[in-house]
């Protein structure tokens, strides 16, 4: 029976040919078929610490398979609701400006603010809750269609749900205190405070969604 060290460089030598260099190549070669049964014998005869474990004999290229990610399919109405809700989002951004700048005028002068801040500034503040209104309708939608699907899901949930914030509090500040504003300057001041901390949710939400997309 060949010594310890010829078996394990015989079966270095059957096992990883490419490790040799040029020079001991053909030395390896000769002592190939005279030590080829002595290697098979190799694992049983060498001492527990050289014997080759069993992941050593794995092939190279076994890997663990790695799940497939799910299709999800859209419906073309989804399409159609996500078009009208980015068309809505940018008009968010003048009704805002027009609302302050007017809602400005009419808490620093009161009755002495100009006809068109009075004019425009119930008007803006209708046609900000008829478009949160309509992009609510039309998120909601698309988010439950869209509940499977994993890609950018902790974005869309987190527009949502500020999204949802900032009309909960536009419409506190629309009805409760726009009625007080009109008789006590300290609701003014709260209705002022609500409507612009709404203004700013809404639009680090709405920014949540145009970055990236």
């Amino acid at each position: 029976m060949p010594p310890v060290p010829a078996l394990a460089l015989s079966w270095l030598l059957l096992a990883h040919p490419d490790t040799l260099t040029a020079a001991a190549r053909p030395v390896a070669d000769s002592m190939a078929p005279a030590t080829a049964a002595a290697v098979e014998a190799a694992p049983a005869a060498l001492p527990p610490a050289a014997r080759p474990s069993a992941v050593t004999w794995r092939a190279e290229g076994d890997t663990v398979p790695r799940p497939r990610r799910r299709a999800v399919t859209y419906s073309d109405g989804y399409a159609t609701r996500v078009q009208l809700h980015r068309a809505l989002s940018w008009t968010m951004l003048p009704l805002f400006a027009v609302s302050y700048f007017s809602g400005d005028q009419l808490i620093s002068k009161g009755g002495a603010a100009p006809q068109w801040a009075r004019r425009i500034h119930a008007p803006a503040a209708a046609g900000t809750a008829v478009l949160f209104g309509a992009n609510a309708i039309t998120g909601a939608w698309n988010l439950w269609e869209g509940r499977k699907d994993p890609n950018g899901r902790t974005k869309r949930f987190l527009h949502s749900a500020s999204f949802l914030a900032a009309s909960a509090g536009f419409a506190y500040a629309g009805t409760v205190l726009a009625d007080d504003a009109r008789r006590s300057p300290n609701a003014r001041q709260q209705h002022r405070n609500m409507a612009v901390g709404s203004m700013a949710l809404s639009t680090a939400s709405w920014l949540v969604m145009l970055v990236g997309n």
